[in-house]
């Protein structure tokens, strides 16, 4: 039984499925361990593996998962596999956020209000007939905004 599967589907029917179909004495074929496992947790729980007798297949290598060495060299490769996983993962945010950066799409939190609401709620301030609480109720924004906005405008 071989497994490819999508690493982006949590559930993963398809490795269920296959894990289902393994008798004791088969041998589970895998392409890469991170299609199994996607983390050693993951790794740890497919103990069914261990006790149905299954053997697991990576690339050239026949790991027995019911031997203290199988297990020690499919757990080592399942910390392998969730490393290298993270490290791609942080590679292709890093990629994607310079594209969106060169395109100029990365341009952070925006501001909880506009320009011109921000000049009028540094003038209802400045007026003295409100409280920060009812200004910020006003808004729609928390008091710390407030402070922020008109700090913001003293020192322009």
């Amino acid at each position: 039984m071989s497994i490819t599967g999508s690493r982006g589907n949590r559930e993963r029917p398809g490795l269920n499925q296959a894990l289902a179909a393994c008798r004791a004495g088969d041998t589970l074929v895998v392409t890469k361990l991170d299609r199994l496992a996607r983390s050693l947790p993951d790794a740890r729980d497919i103990e069914d593996l261990t006790k149905r007798k299954i053997k697991i297949s990576l690339g050239d290598n026949v790991h027995d998962p019911t031997d203290l060495v199988g297990r020690l060299l499919f757990n080592v490769l399942a910390m392998v596999a969730e490393f290298e996983s993270d490290l791609f993962i942080r590679a292709r945010t890093r990629e994607g956020m310079q594209i969106a950066m060169a395109k100029g799409r990365l341009r952070g939190k925006q501001p909880m209000l506009s320009p011109a609401q921000e000049k009028h709620l540094v003038a209802l301030h400045h007026g003295g007939k409100h409280t920060s609480t009812e200004i910020a109720q006003l808004f729609g924004v928390a008091r710390s905004t407030v402070y922020r906005i008109i700090k913001r405008t003293k020192t322009s």
